[in-house]
């Protein structure tokens, strides 16, 4: 009885097994290859999946723990605006996981610190090929601090793991997906997996690479390459030489992450030859099926009139350190959040002065709203229901947004149009005696915006020069003051001479005290100090951007 039980049980086991196997192939496809739907935990997202060239359900391995790994830079040169795209879009998604759905994002990036490139430019500049990358991966880890982008939770660079890639290409040769030659020369032997090569891009020809003839196919990719003269080299059972490019990630990630992904990153020029040949090494590694189960990449930068993507061959590119010298860290994740992460973006001045009116009508009416809560701006009465009820459906529209693919142009048009409706109940009366103001609910809309935008990385609290700290609070400081002084002297100018059923005139000795005050305000305004008169009244904010501030200032002229 005992062991027809056990039978028993391990055949209905078998069943069960079977019937999740089928249960979780995806209809998607990719080259004839089917994409399988991992086992674990639903999130109850969706993202665009470039395995299955469609929208899947996001399940991870394990419940509120997303493994994310994604291909850091070859630091030979300054990182640029294309960079940059990449990096920000992936940290803002990363961010919604974890801010706001709950997702601990465990990430994991390598630094490529050896490489044709990084040696030629040592060559050039008579320096190592370590001094090279060193220089270059400190430029790059300031540049992305300077673009608030989080950290991931463990850089690794090639050259402190070559042990661990010699020993992963000696497996891949022992589970027969590799062969070496007698030049030193390591390949994956793309015919030991037959048509599980092309997950990306289908039926592949050949890849050709420069200077390889001694391959038996001419799609096999190097693995491990050997040592030329005045090259960084390593001790290997092949000889002295180098690791492939392929070969460092699908190494790398398996030693942190092991035979199983949940998320593999990276720009979408990435996608063939380096993720479909990471994809091969890792499998045939592992001996697994699906070794990373979603790929995400984003679309390319373009300069604007341009189908080219921004890159440091072509020479058409601009390195974060100089775009930040025009503009914030505020003003280009904005200009991300207005596009799709897997979509091409257009960079031009257009695009950005774009991002940048989207963040001063945020910031504009979040000043507005304070004012009005302070009592500093009169208004009509406020409808006051149709403000929460218009919150509320933001707040769900912008998480069904995001968990439909991080759509975050549709998450911020939601929030512009909440704005729109705020300012629509913003508008300023001469007088309001016996109005009852309801400022409890511009609380709770300011608090939603400033977190969310925070969620994605916009620090509304502080501008892009803004010192911090104490220096900050003193600065407010003065302002408050200034502009105090500045209303009682307003105040007393417009004091009407006569009665006021009769005309209004000023006392003409007078003017220039309210010509001193519009110039103190004009003069504020490049500074970064942004001060509207409203009635007899003045409130102020401080602004980022020298050309919304300029713009500021001439609204300010005509309305005097």
């Amino acid at each position: 009885m005992w062991t027809y039980s056990v039978r028993s049980m391990l055949w209905k086991s078998k069943l069960l097994r079977a019937a999740l196997s089928v249960r979780s192939r995806s209809h998607g496809t990719c080259g004839g290859k089917t994409w399988i739907r991992p086992c674990g935990f639903d999130t109850g997202l969706k993202t665009y999946n470039s395995l299955s060239k469609q929208k899947e359900p996001l399940i991870l391995e394990k419940e509120g723990v997303a493994t994310w790994y994604s291909c850091g830079p070859t630091v030979y040169d300054h990182a640029h605006l294309g960079h940059a795209c990449s990096y920000v879009r992936f940290d803002i998604l990363q961010r919604i996981l974890s801010r706001l759905f709950g997702i601990t994002v465990i990430h994991a990036m390598v630094i490529t610190d050896i490489d044709d490139k990084i040696i030629k430019r040592g060559l050039e500049e008579n320096v190592s090929p370590g001094v090279v990358s060193s220089m270059y991966e400190d430029e790059f880890k300031r540049d992305m601090l300077s673009l608030k982008v989080t950290p991931p939770a463990v850089y690794l660079r090639v050259t402190e793991n070559v042990h661990h890639i010699v020993a992963f290409i000696e497996r891949i040769i022992r589970n027969g997906h590799a062969y070496s030659t007698k030049e030193g020369d390591v390949f994956f032997d793309i015919q030991s997996i037959g048509d599980r090569y092309g997950k990306f891009v289908g039926a592949v020809d050949s890849q050709g690479e420069p200077g390889a003839t001694n391959k038996r196919d001419s799609r096999d990719f190097a693995l491990w390459k050997p040592s030329k003269p005045q090259e960084p080299s390593w001790e290997s059972p092949w000889g002295r030489g180098r690791p492939g490019w392929h070969i460092e990630c699908s190494t790398i990630a398996s030693s942190v992450f092991g035979s199983q992904l949940d998320i593999h990153s990276g720009g979408i020029d990435l996608a063939f030859p380096h993720h479909e040949n990471e994809v091969a090494q890792s499998e045939a590694y592992h001996q697994c099926e699906q070794w990373a189960n979603y790929f995400l990449h984003s679309g390319h930068l373009h300069l604007k009139g341009s189908t080219e993507k921004m890159s440091k061959s072509l020479k058409n590119y601009v390195t974060i350190k100089d775009f930040l010298q025009s503009y914030s860290a505020n003003e280009f994740r904005m200009f991300c959040l207005l596009a799709k992460y897997r979509s091409a973006i257009d960079y031009s001045d257009s695009s950005m002065s774009e991002a940048r009116s989207s963040l001063g009508t945020i910031s504009t009416f979040i000043h507005d709203a304070q004012a009005y809560m302070k009592g500093q701006l009169q208004c009509s009465p406020v409808q006051e229901a149709v403000l929460w009820e218009r919150l509320a459906e933001t707040k769900s529209s912008v998480l069904k947004s995001l968990a439909d693919d991080f759509d975050t142009p549709r998450a911020m048009g939601a929030v512009m149009s909440l704005v729109y409706h705020g300012n629509c109940q913003l508008q300023p009366v001469s007088k309001s005696d016996g109005v009852v103001r309801s400022p409890a609910v511009f609380a709770a809309m300011i608090s939603y915006i400033r977190d969310l935008l925070d969620v994605f990385g916009v620090d509304l609290q502080h501008s892009k020069d803004s010192d911090s700290g104490k220096n900050s609070g003193s600065l407010e400081a003065v302002v408050e003051q200034l502009t105090r002084f500045r209303s009682e002297v307003r105040s007393f100018a417009l004091t009407r001479q006569d009665a006021p059923a009769k005309k209004p005139r000023l006392y003409p000795e007078r003017l220039p005290l309210l010509k001193a005050c519009d110039t103190l305000r004009d003069d504020l305004a490049p500074l970064g100090v942004l001060i509207k008169d409203r009635g007899a009244t003045s409130t102020w904010e401080i602004t980022e951007g020298k050309q919304s501030q300029r713009d500021e200032a001439e609204e300010q002229k005509t309305s005097s």
